[in-house]
């Protein structure tokens, strides 16, 4: 008998489950497609999350540190007047009586808290004879502890305050030997004097300053040295200072 127009149910099985493998086949392709897919958006967005909040970081870390370390621009507003102290003694200077006077007189302003608009520290080093001088703590603080200039010290390791009310004013060395009360110009460091065999030196960043030394601007993290002593002496000059954290 012949089998024509009759189909072979094996045949007909083999192939329907052929094509059920290539159907589950490409719904499983396409399930590892959209797998793959997934993971790349959420690396995408984990490194752009990750890039916004280290580009948020370093603006804020970048502003605190501006804050605090960063030099102010260059201020367009004139230096004060050339100012020094009187005291002629010799070395070391103790604190003046007055130095809320001292400190009026120099055109510094005096409050009884420091002032918040401008705040910044610069280092003083003072070496006579190749050995260091103390600056004082407090110099521009009333010993009552009850007022205290703009420009200030608080312990003797001659780093200066500057902590005022407005960020318009500058400063100069001059206005701390004023409140110091010790004599300061291009020849003189209160009972000292420059001649034939001593010299008075002064260096900003370890650079020399030429003129006179009350002139010299304090700026933010600045270092300032004063070297009096044998002109053929070999004095190692301080060209900066470990400032503690903040200042």
């Amino acid at each position: 008998m012949s089998s024509r127009g009759h189909t072979n149910p094996s045949s007909s099985s083999s192939a329907g489950a052929s094509k059920q493998r290539r159907k589950q086949e490409r719904a499983e392709k396409v399930a590892a497609m959209r797998a793959v897919e997934e993971r790349r958006k959420r690396r995408r967005r984990v490194v752009v999350f990750g890039s916004a909040a280290a580009m948020s970081t370093l603006v804020i870390g970048l502003a605190g540190w501006g804050i605090t370390q960063l030099p102010d621009a260059e201020k367009t507003t004139p230096l004060p007047e050339l100012v020094s102290g009187e005291g002629t003694d010799l070395p070391p200077w103790p604190l003046p009586e007055d130095p809320v006077a001292l400190a009026k007189k120099a055109s510094l302003r005096v409050a009884p808290m420091e002032g918040t608009a401008e705040h910044f520290h610069t280092h003083l080093d003072v070496i006579v004879d190749g050995e260091p001088v103390t600056v004082p703590a407090n110099i521009g603080i009333h010993p009552a502890g009850t007022a205290m200039s703009e420009l200030h010290t608080h312990d003797e390791r001659g780093v200066i305050h500057i902590e005022a009310p407005t960020d318009d004013k500058r400063y100069t060395l001059g206005q701390l030997f004023a409140e110091w009360d010790v004599k300061l110009d291009a020849d003189t460091l209160g009972g000292l004097e420059a001649d034939e065999t001593n010299t008075l030196r002064a260096y900003v960043d370890g650079e020399p300053f030429d003129g006179d030394p009350a002139r010299i601007e304090l700026k933010p993290r600045g270092q300032i040295a004063l070297i009096y002593g044998p002109k053929d002496a070999d004095v190692e000059v301080p060209d900066d200072f470990d400032f503690k954290p903040g200042e």
